[in-house]
């Protein structure tokens, strides 16, 4: 069992040196020198009209993530059907329950207008 968890904090440590290693690199072969023409905001190609930083509308972000969490949690209905069968009125209750706290999350994000995308 100890070889289970000796492989597993040994990719820990390979996957941490990896990463380390690939934020250095690039730190020490990539060019410093800023210019004002470096510095300057383009879009597209085009030099930009206007204010190049405007308010973002963070009910897209909430948008965003309501449906991500409950796409999340609704997965766990996949394995529970297919056994659904074997495991009896305990398990049948425990998703009942489950769906009651989703319904409950999903009426407080509309109450709050997280779902509203204008």
């Amino acid at each position: 069992m100890s070889d289970n968890f000796a492989a597993v904090g040994l990719m820990l440590l390979i996957a941490l040196v990896v990463g380390l290693i690939m934020l250095v690199i690039p730190r020490w072969l990539a060019p410093h020198k800023s210019s004002e023409v470096k510095l300057s905001t383009w879009e597209c190609g085009n030099k930009s009209v206007g204010r190049v930083w405007l308010g973002f509308k963070n009910n897209y972000f909430m948008y965003a993530l309501v449906f991500t969490a409950f796409d999340v949690e609704t997965v766990f209905f996949y394995p529970w059907a297919l056994i659904f069968d074997k495991l009896g009125t305990f398990a049948f209750v425990e998703m009942f329950i489950f769906i009651v706290i989703l319904l409950i999350g999903f009426w407080y994000a509309w109450k709050e207008g997280a779902l509203e995308w204008m």
